[in-house]
């Protein structure tokens, strides 16, 4: 029985050994840079930096209409697998994205860009 209760004795002393030394790890370390304790201290993520915003390419050239026989121009617009890319890519406004995208499909039809990739 002495030999039970020695052998529990000296378990519970490393497990307090190995729970002190993961203590003061924890204590050193620092946190990571995406994530802050805040007052409650609970983990935040920390915010990006706001990317610069992307300016719509017709706009600043101040083209009014999209021509579907432009295809160098429209091609830019176009994956290559054929798909229209969407506008959080491109960066470029609504009223332009609609006329692209008519323009693409006019030009897929007309025979001047592929539906499908190369």
């Amino acid at each position: 029985m002495k030999e039970v209760e020695q052998d529990k004795a000296v378990v519970e002393e490393v497990v307090s050994q190995q729970t002190e030394q993961t203590e003061e790890n924890n204590a050193e370390q620092k946190p990571q840079n995406s994530e802050h304790k805040n007052r409650e201290g609970t983990e935040r993520k920390v915010r990006r930096p706001m990317q610069k915003r992307k300016v719509c390419q017709f706009c600043l050239d101040k083209v009014e209409n999209i021509d579907y026989k432009d295809v160098a121009r429209i091609r830019k617009y176009v994956t290559e697998k054929g798909k229209i890319l969407p506008r959080r890519q491109t960066g470029v406004c609504a009223a332009h994205q609609r006329a692209l995208s008519t323009a693409i499909k006019r030009a897929r039809y007309m025979g001047l860009l592929h539906y499908k990739g190369d």
